[in-house]
C-alpha cells in the first residue's frame, strides 16, 4: 500500500521565496471526490499523472500516482473534470534537511498560499522555518478536493 504522511501549513510571509526554486505551474482537476477518495488529473509541465487518495483527515492518507498521456490528461482536464480546474505554482524550498513545497494558488483560490512537507513517519520531528504559519493538515477546507467545491475567495 502507497501512504502518504503530508503536514499542511499557512505561509506567513514572503521570505520562503529567497530560498525557492524557480516553480512549476501545476493545472489539476478532479474526476470525482467522494467521503472515500478523490481521482485527480494533474499537469505539470509536461508530464501528467492520475493520483488517487483516500479522503481520510489529517497527515497520513493511502495515495496511488500512475503517468498518463499528457494528450488525455489535457482532454480530462477540459472535459471531465469539475470547475475550476486548481491552478497554482508549486516551488520547492530546502530547509534544515527536508523540502517544503510552497503552493502559490491562482484563479478563484488566489490569495492561498500553504506549504506542505512529507515526512517519514507520524513522529518524524522536523524544524519549521520561520515563515510558517498555522498548521491546517486537519482542516478539509485547504485540501485541493475542497477548493474547487469551495474556492478560497468565496471565504471572504
Amino acid at each position: 500500500m502507497a501512504i502518504e504522511i503530508e503536514r499542511k501549513f499557512l505561509v506567513n510571509s514572503d521570505s520562503w521565496r529567497e530560498q525557492a526554486d524557480a516553480g512549476q505551474h501545476l493545472a489539476q482537476g478532479y474526476l470525482i471526490g467522494s467521503r472515500e477518495a478523490s481521482v485527480r488529473v494533474r499537469i505539470a509541465g509536461e508530464q501528467a499523472n492520475l493520483n488517487i487518495k483516500s479522503a481520510t483527515l489529517g497527515i497520513y492518507r493511502q495515495e496511488y500516482e500512475y503517468p498518463i498521456p499528457l494528450a488525455d490528461a489535457r482532454e480530462m482536464l477540459d472535459a471531465l473534470c469539475e470547475k475550476p480546474v486548481i491552478e497554482k505554482t508549486r516551488y520547492h524550498v530546502n530547509h534544515a534537511g527536508h523540502t517544503w513545497e510552497v503552493d502559490v494558488f491562482e484563479g478563484d483560490n488566489a490569495g492561498l498560499v500553504v506549504a506542505e512537507i512529507e515526512l517519514a513517519s507520524e513522529s518524524e520531528t522536523f524544524e519549521p522555518p520561520h515563515w510558517l504559519g498555522e498548521e491546517v493538515s486537519a482542516d478539509p477546507r485547504y485540501y485541493n478536493v475542497s477548493l474547487v467545491k469551495h474556492p478560497y475567495k468565496a471565504w471572504r
